[in-house]
């Protein structure tokens, strides 16, 4: 786990949802000083996973930041496996809001990784929790596409004859083999060539960043396109050279800048 989390990680927070206890991190000012950022995970991330990033910005914005990690990631509990296909949509209608409710959030701002950036923005478009003003997307997924599949396939090869195993373990410990095959199998399920969440984004009407890799492995630029050309509010595309789909770390410094000036031009209510 980052120092910067490590430090300021608060043992009081108790986050549960029906199938059990999930691991959190408060990081900065609590909800009734400032607005907060709400930080969700990519598929085989975890608290930890967000390494400095979310201390990074809360200091930079003046807000609080809520990590957390998914049932069956980091220090969260297990989940029962498989995944069903529509995983993310329980996780944007049903988990997310629960847990905003639990940590007494008001004014808030979504960041999203990869899977987390979908469930963002079905929680936008679907059953949005009071006081959201904004969501940040990186590398978000809109709608299955052959290429995220090959990469996919590609991890399953290294987590079962490479390192991908051995790198993931120290952050997923007893959750390991549970966060790495619930999300490679659901991902390569025959059903989730189907899978799209497309129709949830003319529903968005707070302002969305999306930022993408451009030489990312696991999503192409349509992706953000869709984004910007169904989503019902005011959308704004960053496309990022050198950049594979971790762009947050990858280009710490640029997103860092890209998501404090949308923030602040951008956003309402949050200065």
């Amino acid at each position: 786990m980052g120092s910067e989390i490590t430090r300021q990680i608060r043992s009081d927070i108790q986050l549960s949802t029906a199938g059990g206890r999930l691991e959190a991190a408060w990081i900065g000012p609590a909800p009734d000083k400032a607005p907060t950022l709400v930080f969700l995970h990519e598929g085989l991330g975890c608290v930890a996973l967000w390494r400095d990033f979310p201390a990074r910005l809360a200091k930079i914005t003046g807000c609080g930041a809520l990590v957390y990690s998914r049932l069956g990631y980091g220090g969260s509990a297990p989940c029962p496996l498989p995944r069903e296909v529509d995983f993310m949509h329980h996780e944007g209608l049903v988990v997310l809001p629960e847990v905003i409710r639990q940590t007494g959030v008001r004014d808030h701002l979504l960041v999203g990784h990869s899977d987390g950036g979908s469930i963002a923005l079905i929680h936008a478009g679907g059953s949005p929790f009071p006081g959201l003003k904004g969501i940040v997307t990186l590398a978000a997924h809109v709608f299955y596409e052959d290429l995220t599949r090959r990469a996919i396939e590609t991890a399953r090869d290294r987590y079962l004859n490479g390192d991908l195993k051995a790198r993931l373990s120290p952050y997923h410990g007893k959750n390991t083999d549970c966060a790495f095959w619930g999300w490679n199998d659901v991902w390569l399920h025959p059903d989730f060539r189907q899978w799209t969440i497309d129709a949830f984004l003319p529903a968005i009407h707070v302002p969305v960043l999306a930022i993408q890799g451009k030489k990312d492995p696991y999503g192409s630029q349509r992706q953000i396109d869709v984004i910007r050309e169904k989503t019902g509010g005011t959308v704004a595309v960053e496309v990022i050279p050198d950049c594979g789909h971790a762009p947050h770390l990858e280009k710490a410094d640029a997103v860092l800048t890209s998501i404090s000036a949308f923030m602040k031009h951008r956003v309402n209510a949050i200065d």
